[in-house]
């Protein structure tokens, strides 16, 4: 005989706790099992189970019974009781939660189709009592609509340019300039390249060294005469020249020669003899209109053409950015420019500054701007320069002469800069600080403190340009001098007539 006792939530005990020897009792999780194979049938119980299981079996060895607990949901009665009372479906609170669960998930659900439904029907409802009524679509004044909503902006327009101080705000303004082709294709034909072959001298450390360079800048062809093509430009273009071409507009090129300069106002002219240019080159060629730039405003277009950086002609365009610029050139102030933002690159100096009718309002100068700025191009107004280009002209046109056949002044002499001028209170220009006996200096009448302020009706502001203007004479040329000459009331002028020279050895 033998008791089993397990570890869970039942116990396992003998009936009555009195049982023969070799009785027990058990109770299974699942189910309940009955074996009867020689060995008959006893019975068990279990405190915490509503089912029990028993079992009792002979063997060869005895007849046992047994009876055992394991901790589960479901228990199972005897063989016996099942008999009489017949299967029942095994039931357990698990499931009477999911009852539960599944009885709210209905109610639930139906309410929700319930809702869903009166919601339709209402809705369907309406519409239809609506499809009972007339609709009206009330048609609008297109016309009146539109008037109004102008009056409205009008008076939304005035009433936001009007400040509290009485005030007026800016209006607003649509302009666009982008299609310059007919002003180019009409102006371009004016527009020429002046090249500039000229010798370069280098000093180092007191020896000098000299050799042969090339510059390109832009012309505009501003009139003609009886033998010539009269072409303006920057003085600085032409500067130092040795010999100048210009290219018209069809690529044709010719040679130039130097008719005025005007150092102070960095112009010159240059003329081109009319029996050099190619019979279709004069076919082509136009003479530029030049304009007002005095009525110029501020934010106007403004279009530059130019030989820029010695490439061709080109095309750039802008807007006047500022007027009446006062910049410094060469040591001076003298007049006021036009600023754009048109770009004006080396190579556009001497070109046109045009403005939308096609119109030169300005001579393009690379030199005033220099290349430390940028989108600041600056232009010679040519209401300024206008006087300066008619009388230069009228000048006798020019050609180098050759070193050996070249006439000479006989003095030496110092530049009065801006800076010396202002300090000493004397004149701009050459300072005459030795006159050479047996010259043409000499035998004018010329003398130590003289100050040189024109050679031949050129101004002179330097040495330099002194000595540049002489390049132009030959031994025995006749020239006027005009000079600034001390005397007991201060500085008086004279001008003089001298005859050029040999050169003193």
């Amino acid at each position: 005989m033998y008791d089993n006792h397990y570890p869970n939530d039942y116990t396992s005990q003998g009936e009555n706790k009195q049982q023969p020897v070799g009785t027990g009792c058990r109770t299974y999780q699942n189910g309940y099992q009955n074996y009867q194979q020689n060995h008959t049938a006893g019975q068990g119980t279990a405190q915490n189970n509503p089912y029990g299981q028993g079992g009792s079996y002979q063997g060869q060895s005895g007849t046992y019974q047994y009876g055992s607990t394991y901790p589960n949901d479901y228990v199972r009665m005897d063989h016996e009781k099942d008999k009489k009372a017949g299967e029942k479906k095994p039931h357990t609170g698990g499931r009477y939660w999911k009852k539960a669960l599944a009885a709210v998930s209905l109610g639930l659900f139906f309410g929700i189709f319930a809702g869903l439904g009166l919601y339709i029907v209402d809705a369907v409802s309406g519409m239809s009592a609506r499809a009972d009524q007339p609709v009206i679509i009330e048609q609008t004044d297109v016309d009146a609509v539109a008037q109004e909503a102008e009056e409205i902006e009008d008076t939304a327009r005035d009433a936001a340019n009007q400040t509290a101080a009485g005030i007026k705000k800016t209006d607003t303004v649509t302009t666009v300039v982008s299609d310059v082709t007919d002003v180019v294709s009409e102006v371009m034909p004016s527009i020429v390249a002046v090249n500039n072959h000229y010798t370069e001298t280098l000093s180092y450390f007191g020896q000098s060294m000299s050799s042969e360079a090339d510059a390109s800048g832009s012309g505009i062809i501003v009139g003609q005469n009886d033998t010539e093509l009269l072409i303006v430009t920057n003085y600085h273009v032409i500067e130092d020249t040795d010999k100048l071409t210009v290219q018209f507009v069809e690529g044709s090129e010719a040679e130039a020669l130097i008719k005025g300069m005007d150092p102070n106002m960095d112009l010159a002219v240059i003329a081109v003899p009319i029996e050099e240019i190619e019979s279709k080159t004069l076919q082509e060629i136009k003479v530029a209109t030049l304009g007002d730039s005095d009525s110029l405003v501020v934010g106007e277009p403004a279009i530059a053409i130019g030989n820029s950086l010695g490439y061709g002609q080109s095309v750039t365009t802008g807007v006047i950015s500022a007027l009446d610029r006062s910049i410094e050139i060469s040591g001076s102030a003298d007049g006021t420019f036009i600023q754009t933002d048109a770009a004006i690159n080396p190579g556009n100096s001497g070109g046109a500054l045009l403005n939308i009718k096609g119109e030169v309002i300005g001579i393009n100068s690379n030199k005033i701007g220099g290349s430390a700025v940028e989108g600041m191009g600056y232009a010679i107004p040519i209401s300024a320069a206008s006087p300066i280009i008619a009388d230069l002209m009228l000048k006798e046109t020019k050609s180098k002469v050759a070193k050996e056949e070249r006439g000479y002044l006989g003095i030496s002499g110092i530049s009065v800069t801006p800076e010396v001028s202002q300090a000493y209170g004397m004149p701009e220009g050459v300072y005459i600080a030795q006159v050479y006996a047996n010259t043409a200096a000499s035998r004018a009448g010329l003398k130590q403190g003289d100050i040189i302020m024109e050679f031949n009706g050129d101004s002179i502001t330097s040495m330099e340009e002194l000595q540049r203007e002489l390049e132009f004479y030959a031994k025995g040329d006749t020239v006027k001098v005009k000079v600034m000459t001390m005397t007991v009331n201060g500085y008086e002028e004279a001008t003089v007539d001298l005859t050029l020279g040999n050169k003193v050895q």
